[in-house]
């Protein structure tokens, strides 16, 4: 019982924390102003959480053209650090190399996981049609996921199905990566 409180307690630390470093890559590459000066809620947000991973791992780690690496070496290490933690309270039960695949399988979750929680959030918004900076911040983020799928799937009623599509692709993704984590760690 004491493993699960604490494993749910890292997991929920770790995907905030790790979700927003991410957050804060793709809206870099999106070049979405984070600064206080654009009036960006979620770029303020994102700032507070990430600033001190992210500012030290900068001055070693260079940016690759519009990826701030930064940011993703930061998820990297949250990720290490839950799962090292988890491993450190199981008594060190199976080689650290587990470890490691064990967090860069966690990035990869919280990237659907981030991508799929944006696009409930796109969807909710855009029925009630909310005028505000996060709904353009949010839909400006799910646009170039979206586009692809905009091409093949067709307007039905005047009704967008593309986020639906996504949603499920999403999942499917999720389920593929669960099954890829679970051969990797035979």
């Amino acid at each position: 019982m004491l493993y699960q409180i604490i494993s749910l307690l890292l997991e929920v630390i770790a995907g905030v924390v790790g979700g927003a470093c991410l957050l804060r890559l793709y809206m870099q590459h999106q070049r979405i102003p984070l600064s206080a000066r654009s009036g960006n809620p979620l770029g303020r947000f994102v700032f507070a959480l990430t600033d001190w991973i992210v500012l030290p791992l900068r001055r070693v780690i260079p940016a690759a053209g519009r990826w701030d690496l930064a940011s993703l070496v930061a998820t990297f290490l949250i990720e290490l650090a839950q799962f090292s933690l988890l491993w450190a309270f199981t008594s060190f039960g199976a080689g650290y190399g587990y470890v490691l695949i064990l967090a860069a399988f966690g990035v990869v979750r919280l990237v659907i996981s981030g991508l799929t929680g944006l696009v409930i959030v796109y969807a909710v918004l855009s029925w009630v049609q909310s005028n505000t900076v996060l709904a353009d911040i949010i839909e400006r983020l799910v646009a170039p996921p979206l586009a692809p799928i905009r091409r093949i799937v067709p307007l039905v009623g005047g009704v967008d199905l593309s986020p639906l599509v996504l949603l499920v692709l999403l999942q499917v993704a999720a389920i593929v990566l669960g099954h890829l984590q679970s051969l990797a760690l035979l």
